[in-house]
């Protein structure tokens, strides 16, 4: 029997896994989610490999590639469970941590109120080296060998197995790090050792030590948690002994994939692995919709993330941050809130409702779902109040009904509230919290949310999407088809893809032109080396090139494109010239023409690009004549409250796969599907577009 070619793409979430399988000969897709398994991510991925394939009716030899979104590093970071960590600096500079940016989190109007959190390394964990560049990377003073020798011993004797190393302007000149590294090989070959100058290439000593502390904490648990992943699916696929590793990729927080034996090596790329997937596959779908201007609504049972997604690409940053620890590795910019549907309500001391960040997550879960649960969650507001049927995924998962609205009557006596009213009040919190995430990705940016489409995924993300339209004043809302697996659908359509960066500075008045193409040609010559080690050939290998620009002064800079060819006074005009159009585009004005304000470029950066196949959006077939859509797709009716002052309304209840392109359905409706349910609220309209896509608009608008 002649083998099929079938890719997977795979998202672990907090509460359910979840599955996109591509018949690559066929264009066939097929999704599907399981429960995850918290204790053993592994289980739950091979669990859902298994899944996908029953229902293609094909077997593990079948499979070409998996791509896998992960969240190990995310969660690792939120939660603060870093083990010992080891750094190693210039010596003079081992307060580098502790002084950090001398700032104080926006939110604390008086520095008084705020206390300093702990430092990701003790300061008694702090070891210095004596050696010294300078900016341009000459050598100041030498490396101290023996100095460096008594430090690797002292980290060695006291157990320290995790250690970062950053010295002062490596980025222009790595020899010193690089003969560290050599020593502790040497002297503690135990030990997990990152460099921040194959971390970040780049200036700025707290950002940059930060940055490659973070990588040498995560990668002790990422290579664990990828090694055992990789090992699991190469026994659930050998169809035969002499058969290769089958390929295996990893998320990156860039938008791009990486081979996860390359990952293991730089674990700090994943650290929004799934987040990004989810923005690239909404993009993706929203593109070929017609909606060039999307905010993206990722909803889960642990957490909501959103992002900006113009063109049909997600907009990235470098100054992101995984809960405490900042990272300037470049990521899709994500705010993640603690919305999901297994966000906790509880009462404050101040007895005020409140909403997450706590989560009940997949176990023991909501007060519906039987496990053992002992708070109402956000899920529970829903089925009490009729949003959701009573039941998960089909009816594979059945809801306790009952046990839901004993935990929200509990709940509402203590807040002398009706239960309607505190289940009410519960998603109205939730869509507040979710709106002002929205908010801080797009205002933040200078961009007029009223001008964007918001499209909502997830498990969880399409259920308060009507009330987000009316708080943000959005044009609409596009909920894809599988809302739920739209991250695992993301994971089908990523390139691989590295990012490389060196700092240069340098005026524009007068700038080098060789040097900068010197520097262009070593990050590519990198670039094109790490997409060989991948397997593309060089006539598939593709480049972006970008550039760090500021005015004279300021401290922060503006990344705009660089156009390809030879880098002539042409090409670095054009350049000039759009940073200061971005500029005024962020910042409200720009110095265009004034001599007394010099442009100065920064940091100079090239991503290599692998292309791959994406799978192709197949159209919706039209409405069948004669059969109107309450014939075909309504199931039943329920009684739906939308508004406690309102009451319970007859709700009709649609189910999804039987509608078709052009059908389109008044509010108050209840749209269900397998791994999904969508509120239509009175007063909105939806239409179902050629790609089977539910346009939501409000009625007022059409």
């Amino acid at each position: 029997m002649t083998s099929r070619r079938i890719r997977i793409g795979i998202d672990t979430g907090g509460t359910f896994t979840d599955v996109v399988a591509l018949d690559e000969e066929t264009g066939e897709l097929v999704t599907t989610k399981t429960p995850s398994t918290p204790s053993n991510p592994a289980d739950g991925f091979i669990n859902g490999v298994t899944k996908v394939l029953d229902l293609l009716g094909a077997t593990g030899d079948d499979v070409t590639a998996v791509s896998h979104g992960t969240t190990v590093a995310t969660n690792q970071l939120l939660e603060g469970k870093i083990e010992q960590v080891g750094f190693i600096t210039t010596e003079g500079y081992e307060f580098v941590l502790e002084i950090a940016r001398q700032a104080v989190p926006d939110g604390y109007g008086n520095s008084y109120f705020w206390v300093k959190p702990p430092r990701i390394v003790p300061a008694d964990l702090v070891k210095t080296v004596d050696g010294r560049f300078d900016f341009e990377g000459n050598e100041i003073r030498p490396f101290d060998e023996e100095g460096a020798v008594r430090v690797a011993r002292w980290f060695r004797d006291r157990g320290i197995a995790t250690i970062g190393v950053c010295f002062l302007h490596s980025y222009a000149n790595d020899a010193h790090e690089r003969r560290m590294r050599e020593i502790l090989a040497a002297e503690h070959p135990e030990a997990v050792v990152s460099i921040s100058s194959e971390v970040l290439r780049e200036y700025r000593e707290y950002e940059r030590s930060m940055t490659t502390l973070v990588d040498a904490a995560v990668k002790p648990k990422v290579s664990r948690y990828v090694r055992n992943i990789h090992d699991r699916l190469d026994a659930f696929t050998a169809g035969n002994d002499a058969r290769e590793r089958l390929p295996f990729y990893i998320m990156k927080s860039n938008g791009g994939v990486l081979s996860a034996h390359e990952v293991v090596n730089q674990p700090i790329t994943t650290v929004l692995s799934g987040p990004a997937a989810g923005a690239l596959g909404a993009g993706l779908i929203a593109k070929r919709a017609g909606f060039d201007r999307v905010l993206t609504c990722d909803g889960g049972g642990t957490s909501t993330d959103v992002s900006v997604v113009l063109d049909g690409e997600p907009t990235l940053t470098t100054e992101g941050s995984v809960g405490a620890y900042p990272s300037k590795i470049p990521m899709i910019d994500v705010v993640t809130v603690g919305a999901g549907g297994g966000s906790i309500a509880w009462i404050s001391p101040e007895g005020t409702l409140k909403v997450g960040p706590q989560s009940a997550g997949a176990d023991p879960g909501p007060l519906c779902y039987a496990k053992g649960g002992t708070e109402p969650t956000i899920t529970d507001a829903h089925v009490v109040l009729g949003r959701i049927p009573p039941h998960l995924l089909g009816g594979e998962i059945p809801l306790d009904v009952d046990a839901a609205r004993a935990g929200i009557e509990d709940l509402a006596g203590k807040l002398d509230l009706t239960p309607d009213q505190c289940a009410v009040g519960i998603l109205e919190i939730s869509a507040w919290n979710q709106a002002n995430a929205l908010r801080q990705v797009s205002v933040k940016r200078g961009l007029d949310v009223r001008d964007f489409m918001l499209a909502t995924f997830g498990g969880s993300g399409s259920l308060l999407a009507c009330r987000l339209v009316d708080i943000l004043g959005l044009a609409g809302v596009v909920v894809p088809q599988n809302p739920g697996n739209v991250s695992a659908f993301g994971l089908l359509t990523v390139d691989v893809k590295n990012d490389y960066v060196q700092t240069s500075v340098a005026r524009h008045e007068g700038l080098d032109l060789d040097a900068v193409q010197a520097v262009l040609d070593e990050l590519t010559d990198r670039a094109a080396e790490a997409l060989d080690a991948e397997g593309f050939e060089r006539s598939e290998h593709r480049y972006v090139r970008t550039a760090d620009l500021r005015y004279f002064g300021q401290a922060f800079e503006v990344r705009v494109p660089m156009p390809e060819g030879p880098v002539t006074r042409e090409l670095a005009e054009s350049v000039a010239d759009a940073f200061h159009t971005e500029h005024r585009a962020l910042y409200g004005y720009d110095f265009r023409g004034d001599p007394h304000q010099q442009v100065e470029w920064v940091n100079l950066r090239v991503s290599g690009i692998g292309p791959i196949t994406r799978p192709e959006l197949r159209e919706l077939a039209s409405a069948p004549g004669g059969a109107d859509v309450a014939t075909r797709a309504l199931r039943s009716t329920r009684e739906v409250c939308f508004d406690a002052a309102d009451g319970y309304v007859a709700t009709g209840v649609y189910w999804r796969p039987d509608l078709h392109a052009g059908d389109t359905i008044t509010g108050p409706a209840i749209i269900e599907e397998f791994g999904s349910t969508v509120p239509v609220h009175p007063g909105f309209v939806v239409r179902v577009d050629a790609y089977g896509n539910l346009v939501i608009t409000k009625e007022s608008d059409q």
